[in-house]
């Protein structure tokens, strides 16, 4: 797949803001100045294995930004991650951040019982307002969607509070309408999708189909670039700096601010820059059907043979500049349509 940089072919989001109706493009406008953008562990994933960095250090980062808060992993950080605090640990960490105006949102990597479960009480303990999950079952589509069903059905047990919102992240494997089927079947009011700009396209989708697919059910939103591979007749991603990959970063952004008609669909826009994660092809447009799905690990990037403090630079350096990048993107977003508006 050939592509120029932040380009889908003959994509133009000045033309997608043109033809909204008015009332649209000051809600666009509106909404492009206060999007909820939220400091991402997975931007300092290396510093977090590697370089020391711990879970406080991402939160003063994110108040340092004037962001509105954190999502973090449970294993972040290695032997300070949030999965080895004690709970007293996990209630002065949530009292640190609520001092510094952040919200927190936990994400684990599994839907099976045992780790959701732990990931909720993790969650709860450290005053988290949501915990994203996805499925990483070996497995055909069918066993694993009816798995992940099953699993998701046991929220309520976790939480019989109701005090966290979840979302099931596409990850590499499902298809959007796959996902829709689950959050569709577990009829929870509180799951819904968090959509990441790049995972769609292993499970050889294109972020904007996916999107328009996943839409009634987005809530959160994953912010990242990649670009397109070959792989096996399929498509592999190679995450890098944002603005520098085949995304339509642009009109991601149009299409998720617009969701909602009273208040924004979307409460956080995560930034997830992962320059140099590489995810290969998992679905094929040869496939059979109920295809099989061979078991993965949780996501890592390699850091390499090099200088490992001068890679650890790069990514801190990379995390900031996308800040930058995200912002300059919506104040064009926005400036775009009260331009048009006016």
């Amino acid at each position: 797949m050939d592509m120029s940089a932040n380009a889908m072919p003959g994509l133009d989001w000045r033309a997608m803001v043109a033809a909204l109706p008015a009332e649209s493009r000051i809600r666009l406008a509106a909404r492009a100045r206060c999007a909820p953008l939220f400091a991402h562990a997975y931007a300092f994933h290396l510093n977090l294995r590697f370089g020391g960095m711990r879970p406080l250090d991402l939160a003063e980062f994110a108040h340092d930004q004037h962001l509105s808060g954190v999502k973090i992993h449970v294993e972040d950080g290695e032997q300070a991650s949030l999965s080895r605090m004690s709970d007293d640990a996990l209630c002065a960490f949530g009292r640190a951040l609520g001092r510094l105006g952040l919200e927190l949102h936990v994400e684990t990597s599994t839907t099976a019982a045992a780790g959701l479960s732990d990931a909720a009480r993790i969650a709860l303990a450290a005053g988290a307002t949501s915990l994203r999950c996805y499925p990483r079952y070996e497995g055909r589509i069918s066993q694993i969607i009816d798995w992940t069903i099953a699993d998701l059905r046991r929220l309520a047990a976790f939480d019989p509070q109701g005090r966290l919102r979840y979302t099931l992240e596409q990850h590499e494997d499902l298809k959007s309408e796959e996902l829709v089927r689950i959050v569709e079947a577990v009829a929870n009011p509180r799951l819904g999708l968090l959509f990441d700009f790049g995972n769609m396209i292993n499970a050889y989708e294109l972020p904007l189909a996916a999107l328009a697919i996943q839409a009634p059910f987005v809530t959160e939103v994953h912010v990242k670039d990649c670009r397109i591979r070959p792989d096996r007749g399929g498509w592999a991603h190679l995450a890098c700096r944002s603005g520098e990959g085949h995304l339509p970063l642009h009109a991601l952004f149009i299409e998720l601010l617009l969701l909602g008609d009273g208040v924004p669909q979307v409460r956080a826009f995560a930034l997830e820059e992962e320059d140099g994660y590489f995810a290969p092809a998992l679905r094929f447009p040869s496939e059979l059907p109920d295809a099989f799905i061979p078991f993965r690990a949780p996501s890592i990037t390699d850091i390499g043979d090099g200088d490992r403090e001068a890679r650890l630079r790069r990514e801190i350096a990379a995390a900031h500049r996308q800040v930058d990048i995200v912002r300059t993107l919506l104040r064009d977003i926005a400036t775009e349509a009260e331009r048009i508006a006016g």
